[in-house]
């Protein structure tokens, strides 16, 4: 078993600043998880501590079921793979990535074989004879994964492992430390992951599950699909997605007897299941929230819409960004090009009519940013 489950964690250092606040985590045996969050959000301090580089002020870590806080970190069953890479400059790629091995005192045809072995499956046999300065930095980051992969550890640390490589790089890294992942499940491996980025498009794409922090706090745990869909609160709903989430004031009020929002000038009907969840709750100030896939261009004619100066058109070939004023809150929205026939009517200045799609929306707490619209046990 490789789960590692950390229990109340925190981190204070001795000029009292507190850097991780009292966090619980689960990891799952075989789990890919991603930590995620804005610089100083204390992501990477959390990954030292699991691997014993960073000592812990208070809780409890295990790995594969040991309590390993006192424990050095050869000893924790972990490998980790730097944003540096972290490779000998003066060994080659075979010495660099047998010499853990060699530290064992391995027979050398055990060795060699583990070599081959990692060599294959990262596609770096070519590799093998140069010194770390003739590789390229993908090249350089295979390496480093296969030295990690090499120790067949309970546990892979990744702290923002590509951040050094350009946008094509890292694509195809994704995609093979993902790959790598798969094939170390399906062969009955351990395949625990736990990967710190910054990087949005790594966590949704690459994680089975999420961590979202700030401030040394998790702020919501969850599928990507999840925390798209139903981010926990408006830290969450903002930092996720890209274009980020229209986080607008509105007004809980109501029409007839049914509760609904007013944005801008418009009242807008929310659909039965959120409407049903704010009955209890007194009109007022409320935040909405909705990601620009779902305001959609409307007809001039349209009815349930509301209406808006256009500020900016983008078109991206396959769709279109549009940002338009409310009132005096600035919107986005992102729209196929589904009706060219309609957006050639768009000229800044003008008004234009966009319907919000209630039934993806979110309704927050002003204060606690709470998600008011999320169903129990969501």
């Amino acid at each position: 078993m490789s789960a590692v489950i950390l229990r109340q964690v925190s981190k204070v250092y001795p000029n009292g600043f507190k850097a991780v606040h009292e966090i619980d985590l689960d990891v799952t045996d075989g789990e890919f998880m991603v930590l995620i969050g804005p610089s100083g959000c204390a992501k990477s301090t959390t990954l030292r501590m699991i691997a014993g580089l960073e000592s812990i002020t208070g809780g409890e870590v295990r790995i594969g079921g040991r309590i390993v806080n006192n424990l050095p970190p050869y000893e924790r069953g972990i490998a980790m793979v730097f944003q540096n890479y972290a490779l000998y400059p003066h060994m080659k790629v075979h010495r660099n990535l047998s010499f853990g091995l060699r530290l064992k005192h391995l027979p050398e045809p055990e060795i060699k074989k583990a070599v081959d072995e990692v060599a294959t499956i990262l596609e770096i046999e070519e590799l093998l004879d140069r010194l770390p300065k003739e590789l390229s930095g993908g090249q350089a980051q295979r390496v480093a994964v296969g030295r990690a992969l090499i120790k067949k550890p309970q546990v892979f640390l990744f702290d923002e492992p590509l951040s050094n490589l350009d946008a094509k790089l890292r694509a195809s890294m994704r995609v093979r430390i993902t790959e790598l992942h798969r094939r170390l499940k399906a062969d009955g491996l351990n395949a625990t992951v736990i990967y710190v980025t910054h990087d949005q498009t790594e966590a949704m794409t690459m994680g089975d599950r999420i961590c979202v922090l700030k401030e040394g706090q998790i702020m919501q745990v969850d599928t990507p699909t999840r925390l798209y869909d139903r981010p926990a609160n408006t830290f969450v709903a903002g930092f996720l997605g890209s274009p980020e989430m229209n986080l607008k004031p509105a007004r809980l009020t109501r029409q007839g007897n049914a509760p609904a929002l007013r944005v801008g000038g418009f009242t807008v009907a929310l659909p039965e299941d959120k409407a049903g969840r704010l009955t209890d709750r007194p009109d007022g100030d409320v935040v909405l929230g909705i990601r620009p896939p779902f305001v959609e261009l409307a007809g001039p004619d349209a009815d349930g819409t509301v209406e808006g100066t256009l500020k900016f058109v983008e078109f991206m070939g396959h769709e279109v960004f549009i940002y338009f004023d409310l009132d005096g809150e600035e919107y986005t929205a992102v729209n196929r090009i589904e009706n060219p026939g309609l957006l050639k009517t768009l000229k800044v200045g003008e008004r234009a009519r966009f319907r919000l799609l209630m039934d993806r929306a979110h309704v927050f707490d002003p204060k606690s940013g709470l998600n008011l619209t999320l169903p129990v046990n969501a």
